[in-house]
Parts: C-alpha cells; structure tokens; sequence
C-alpha cells in the first residue's frame, strides 16, 4: 500500500472526512482543541499513518533512541509530502515537530520538558495546561487533543517504570527517565478526566553553592549543615509540600564521604548522589491482583541486612517511621530522611502518629525517647509566597524532659524584614546564639566546628 493510500485510510479511521470536530459527539476538550488548532484532524491522520507505516520498528530494542528518531523523522516527512493540504513551511516544521514528540516523547508536553526554567508542570484535563516559573503558577497555550490522548501519554510515561493506570489503580506515582516525580490521576477519581502532575529535576542536579545563590541557605548554615553529614548526625528534612525537601535532601547526602556504603529508599527513585558506593531501593505497589505489594516499610527493614553506613529515604509518611527509629537507634547513625510538616515541634508530632500506625503498642513516652535519641537536628522549609523556597529553622533535638521533648532553634529565619516592592522575601537565616550540645558528638567523630558561627544575630538589625 503506497504512503497516499496509508493516509487516506489513516483519514477514514480518525473520522477526518466525516466527522464535525464541532459536533455534540464531541466532548468539550475535543471541540476548543480542534476550534485552536486548524490542523487537529490533518495531525491526527498523519500521525495514524505514520504508527501504520512504522509499525513494530516503534518497539524494536536492537534500535537505539537516535536510530529510532532518525527512522521516526524521515517517515515522517515522507508522509508530509504525500499530504495534499497546502502547508507553509513554518505549518509544516510545527506538525513535524509536534508529532514526533507524540511519537518518541511526550506529545504536547515536551516543549516544557525542555524548557529549564519550568520547575512544574501541571496537566488539569485535555485542554488546561499550567507551569511554574519562578515559583509562580502561569497558565500556557499547550493543550491535548482530547482525554485519550492524555489517557495515552500518561500511560506511556507509567509503563516505562512498570506501573499501571486503569480503574481498579486510578492513582499512579512513578517518574521519567531523568529522575522527574509524575503523578497522575485518572477517573473516577478525577471527575473532570485525567490529570497529571510532573515535578521536574534539573537534569544537573542542585548543588549547595545554588542553594545558597537562590537565597535558601547562607554560606554559614551550608557549612555547618555539611559538618552535621559528615559527623553522622540524624537529619530530619521537613516542610509542606513543594517546599524544596527533595532538593535539600539531595544537597546534604552530597556531603556524605565517597567511601561510605549508601542505600536510598523511595516510593519513586528520585535521588541524585555523586558518590560511586550507592545502593538505590524503589518501593512497588500491588499488582493487579493485589499481590506483591513491597512497602518503604518492607525496604527500610531489609536495608538493615544490607551493610549500610547510611540510610537515606526519600519520605517517611507511615509506619515505616517505626523502623527508621529502629535503625537510627541501633548503630546506623548519619541517616537523612523527609517528612510534611509545618514546623520542627510539628514534625516530632507526625513522626509519633507515624509509629502509632505501625500497629506497635508502645507509651506514647517510650515513642518519645526513641525520637528523642534517634533524631539530632531537624532543617525545617517553607516555600512563601513570592515562590521562593527557603530553610526557616535549623533546630537540635535536645532530649526529653520529663515527658516532652526538648528543642532548641539554632537558626531562625528573620521575618522582620519584610517584603520588598515586588513582594519578594528579604529576610535571611540568623544565629540564635545558642550552642548545640551535639558538638562534642561531632568532635569525637573527627569534625571540629568553630563555635563563633552560632554568635547570636540580632533579629531586624
């Protein structure tokens, strides 16, 4: 069958010639897609074509990517110069352009993939699209054909980590081949059709001179933050959500020395370590017949018989909070792990409920002093308004007093300064001028730290 041929059928089987992209058959999606772009039905008979002519070429795993793009394109513009509508050259580079990222990406969403200022990218139905730049939320013209064309690109995106989205699983985590979180959301749990959220890494990732640049950290807190790592104190990384954790995580196992055995526990692989020693665990969830299911849980336990000098797990947000206590109190000191929270107190809160839920009947004061002797410092986020995201409260976890656990804040961030003209934050992160009783602790692991950087700052000054 010749390329003409192929895309006359290819036209006959999307409804080209005899549908009206306006008609009440169609959702609402469908009709503002096609109302915007004039060249939706044309798109979607090549792109039919170009699938018939490819064939199983598409899924052969003796190609490689380049290989397989150079095939995709040339198909592709011989398909082009069979068409018949008149196209300008501009038309004609868009469409090519546009549908080999349907192809070999991810359709409508790869001009944001690639663009390194979008740090999110947030698909709320076929046709609404918003992004964040800056920290701030701005609505773009990119748009998908309809609900199963996003059905199809968010299934493209799952099955490459070996998860499944239907309606028995309708919620979905996993991420794309350079580390970026995706979640996505499919009826009937997302009434309006599916939604997709795609949190994207820099593809070089953060190191803690950035973060000091972007203003989350100053040059003081990152020195003694890398001091806490490599004196092998717990860290707890907390903060709402969006607040930079992952990020902040990242930087702090980089201080981790080379020669140490790490092993990292995710619910979806998004760690980026340098070191060459690294051991990197992913959770499952159940198959479709519920079965094989592997927990953070199940994984924080089996990384004790793995011989770890640390452990770092992306999130604790269950029961799994039981078995990091266990860990940290049994010799595996230096463990870095995240949680939600709203603030330092907040935190020691949800790791008690955490451990309840472990089904363990213990006194709440005996979940207390395993909290108290497992963690050392908790560095604190918070995302604010302007978008910035910035570490509010470096606080050592003391001990217990009688039967509440003691904190003390050795860095605080200054709020008193306000906000400038374009509503950015001015404050930064001061000394409180209190001395964490963790630095003998540190002194016996070899790291000295000088005691004039927890001179006491006067806040507004």
């Amino acid at each position: 069958m010749s390329l003409s041929d192929r895309l006359a059928q290819a036209r006959r089987r999307s409804g080209a010639s005899t549908e009206d992209p306006s008609s009440s058959a169609a959702g609402p999606r469908s009709r503002r897609a096609a109302q915007t772009d004039p060249f939706a039905e044309l798109k979607r008979a090549v792109h039919a074509s170009l699938l018939q002519s490819l064939g199983p070429q598409l899924y052969d795993s003796n190609l490689t990517e380049s290989q397989l793009e150079g095939k995709v394109r040339t198909t592709l513009q011989e398909v082009l110069a069979h068409e018949d509508t008149p196209l300008t050259v501009q038309d004609r580079a868009r469409l090519s352009q546009e549908i080999a990222d349907d192809i070999l990406g991810y359709g409508p969403l790869e001009p944001f993939l690639r663009d390194p200022e979008i740090t999110e990218v947030m698909v709320n139905g076929a046709s609404t699209i918003y992004v964040e730049r800056a920290g701030r939320l701005h609505q773009v013209d990119g748009y998908f054909t309809d609900d199963a064309h996003l059905r199809r690109t968010i299934e493209k995106i799952v099955a490459r980590v070996g998860r499944r989205i239907d309606e028995s699983s309708p919620m979905v985590d996993a991420r794309l081949p350079d580390g970026s979180r995706v979640n996505a959301v499919v009826p009937p749990l997302s009434i309006d059709g599916p939604t997709l959220t795609i949190r994207k890494f820099a593809a070089d990732p953060f190191e803690a001179e950035d973060l000091i640049t972007f203003g989350t950290m100053t040059t003081v807190v990152a020195q003694f933050l890398a001091d806490c790592v490599r004196g092998r104190l717990n860290i707890m990384v907390s903060g709402g959500t969006g607040a930079g954790k992952t990020t902040t995580l990242n930087v702090l196992s980089s201080f981790i020395p080379d020669e140490e055995r790490i092993i990292t526990i995710e619910d979806a692989a998004e760690l980026q370590l340098h070191q060459e020693h690294v051991v990197r665990l992913e959770s499952r969830p159940p198959n479709i017949e519920g079965r094989g299911q592997i927990t953070i849980r199940d994984l924080v336990r089996n990384s004790l018989r793995m011989r770890p000098d640390r452990i770092v797990v992306g999130e604790v947000r269950d029961a799994a909070a039981l078995d990091m206590l266990q860990a940290m109190n049994t010799g595996h000191d230096g463990s870095i792990c995240t949680a939600h929270s709203n603030g330092p107190r907040d935190t020691l809160a949800r790791v008690e409920t955490m451990v309840m839920m472990s089904g363990a009947e213990l006194p709440l004061k005996a979940i207390r002093e395993q909290i108290s002797s497992a963690f050392d410092l908790i560095v604190h986020q918070t995302r604010f308004r302007d978008g910035s995201r910035r570490i509010t409260h470096v606080t050592e976890v003391v001990g217990m007093e009688h039967d509440v656990i003691t904190l003390q804040d050795l860095f605080v961030f200054d709020h008193t300064a306000g906000y400038g003209e374009n509503g950015e934050v001015l404050g930064h992160l001061r000394s409180t001028g209190l001395r964490p009783k963790f630095l003998e602790k540190l002194a016996a692991a070899g790291v000295n730290v000088d005691p004039s950087i927890f001179a006491f700052e006067r806040f507004g000054a």
